[in-house]
């Protein structure tokens, strides 16, 4: 996120709802406030900024980040206005102030642009967003996925079936289309329909998955994306598709440091502290979950003795020397961690969280030094 310093004449703040826009400018010498209620579309809301701007002179224009997305934010910006996406969670409300309007909200983010008080949300490309609309889309299918197995796993269960060895391997595929032949031991027609819907979502959700992901590394090889990529691929527990998916979701990594990227994803511990009571809770969870989840799966990886395996060695003849060289030591420090953490006998939760955390700093170091 960034820090924003207001040098224009007029404030713009914009509700922004999928059918219509609550617009509210201001300005800051005369204290003239203008607003309107517009339609949903970008070119109405681009046309009321610059006639503002026209009338009150040089302006900014916020609006928050949200489902609509960032296309207004580049279309202001294409018309010649400065355009701040604000994070929603950063902007301050009186705790008094129970009526909640558009028009209020509209007039919120303009008063709070020109105090400086918004926090930005870094704006991607039609190139950027179009890479994580695909991560994100194989994101959903890994939990469909996995929400369909559990159906078709309980389905059997509920009938006293039971698979003893390893599930959804290619055996087990084999057990299952023989299970549905022998008729599920005498199961009843409702039961068999059950079956075939469950087991057929999980085939074409599988293969859905599986396209994703030959696109993914399809993208991964040829993208501006690559080369972040194969850095953070020299680390052990990170795929080609973990660390595409962590150069997308990331974005622009020179924006953190290594001692505040782990408190963007939320992965540093809550605290309420007062006069002399300093009170630890869980972790904050704030930020982006797709990539805290990776990271954490990713923690796991560092528990094993560390041995460099053939695809890790494969993987590291993709990335300069020095990148490697770092990445080494990174695997072996965590491991060492694991170790530690191990000997003290902590919680498995709470040491892969602290795992976590320290992989996202060497993530950032792969990702932001020279070489």
């Amino acid at each position: 996120m960034e820090a924003l310093v207001f040098t224009e004449r007029t404030t713009i703040g914009l509700d922004v709802h999928a059918r219509s826009v609550r617009a509210a400018a201001l300005d800051t010498v005369t204290g003239e406030l203008r607003e309107a209620k517009l339609g949903g579309g970008t070119g109405e809301a681009v046309e009321w900024v610059l006639a503002a701007q026209r009338d009150f002179g040089i302006a900014a224009v916020a609006y928050e980040a949200g489902p609509t997305g960032f296309g207004l934010a580049r279309a202001v910006e294409a018309a010649g206005v400065r355009c701040v996406v604000a994070a929603p969670s950063k902007i301050r409300r009186a705790a008094g102030d129970k009526v909640k309007t558009d028009a209020k909200d509209a007039l919120l983010l303009a008063r709070m642009l020109r105090m400086d008080e918004l926090t930005a949300v870094r704006v991607p490309t039609i190139t950027q967003e179009s890479a994580r609309d695909l991560v994100r889309a194989r994101e959903d299918a890994r939990i469909e996925l996995m929400a369909a197995r559990h159906r078709l796993s309980k389905l059997l269960l509920r009938h006293g079936i039971v698979y003893d060895a390893q599930a959804w391997t290619g055996r087990h595929d084999a057990w299952l289309r023989r299970l549905r032949v022998d008729g599920l031991d005498g199961a009843g027609v409702g039961t068999l329909a059950a079956f075939d819907a469950a087991y057929d979502t999980v085939t074409m959700t599988l293969a859905r998955r599986d396209r994703l992901d030959e696109q993914i590394e399809q993208m991964a090889r040829d993208s501006e994306f690559s080369d972040v990529t194969r850095r953070l691929a020299c680390l052990r527990g990170i795929s080609t598709l973990t660390g595409f998916a962590l150069a997308v979701e990331i974005g622009d990594w020179d924006r953190f440091t290594g001692a505040n990227i782990a408190s963007y994803l939320g992965l540093v511990p809550s605290e309420h502290s007062s006069g002399e009571s300093r009170t630890q809770g869980g972790i904050t969870r704030t930020g982006n979950q797709h990539v805290r989840r990776l990271l954490v799966e990713s923690a796991w990886h560092h528990k094993p003795v560390y041995r460099p395996g053939s695809t890790l060695q494969q993987r590291w003849k993709l990335a300069p020397a020095a990148v490697v060289a770092r990445a080494d030591a990174g695997n072996r420090r965590l491991n060492r961690r694991w170790q530690v953490m191990t000997a003290r006998k902590k919680r498995h939760t709470i040491a892969t969280t602290a795992i976590a955390r320290e992989l996202s700093g060497w993530c950032w170091s792969l990702a932001t030094m020279d070489a």
